[in-house]
């Protein structure tokens, strides 16, 4: 079966607010996640959620069929450093099997591999990087 990525317009009742997600269509109403939605926390690389199209026509989430494989965590960058410094752990990050990406120029968001063989704190500490993390209230 060819998976076809799109982008998705959904819309969050509880919210009152739309928001557009990249995502690869399994099929007619499921969809799987190809990167991180910045607002809601369960959104990350690899869930899996079905929709329903509302009286207004747009798409919402009706069910997270799967959750993701990965770990994610999110992380303000700080303006201290350079992106490149960032850059060393994301792409040794994406090597492995894992995803990162930035948002809004500061906000970071990386998705860890279950058997990542580093400790990602212990890489930031060895490189320097002070982050502060963003940790969902839940």
């Amino acid at each position: 079966m060819d998976i076809k990525e799109t982008k998705l317009e959904i819309y969050d009742k509880r919210e009152k607010a739309t928001t557009t997600l990249y995502v690869e269509q399994l099929t007619g109403n499921k969809f799987r996640m190809i990167d991180n939605d910045i607002w809601n926390c369960n959104l990350t690389l690899g869930t899996e959620f079905e929709t329903r199209i509302n009286k207004d026509g747009k798409h919402e989430i009706i069910k997270i069929t799967k959750k993701s494989d990965f770990i994610t965590r999110r992380f303000f960058l700080n303006a201290n450093y350079r992106s490149a410094d960032y850059r060393v752990l994301g792409d040794e990050l994406a090597k492995r099997g894992g995803f990162w990406q930035v948002d809004f120029g500061g906000i970071a968001t990386v998705n860890i591999p279950k058997d990542f063989e580093y400790d990602v704190d212990q890489v930031m500490k060895d490189f320097g990087l002070n982050l502060t993390e963003i940790v969902d209230d839940k």
